[in-house]
């Protein structure tokens, strides 16, 4: 540890997608996009602590997210 007092500062996500479709390509098609919609909005800071819903691009329910903003030990 450095001792300087500085918290290491982490981040807990958690994801459950569940999709349906006509084909094994489409349901990989459909998660995919659902991933990269989240992925943007976690980057942005889009997400308090909590459980949020996950829609697909048709705003149709498609799973959960877990977001757990803690901090640890010094780094």
């Amino acid at each position: 540890m450095s001792g300087d007092g500085e918290l290491t500062q982490i981040l807990t996500c958690d994801i459950e997608i569940q999709i349906t479709g006509p084909t094994v390509a489409a349901n990989n098609t459909q998660v995919a996009d659902v991933l990269r919609v989240l992925a943007a909005r976690i980057e942005k800071g889009g997400f308090d602590l909590g459980h949020h819903e996950v829609t697909d691009r048709l705003g149709k329910p498609a799973g959960f997210i877990y977001v757990d903003y803690s901090e640890g030990g010094e780094r």
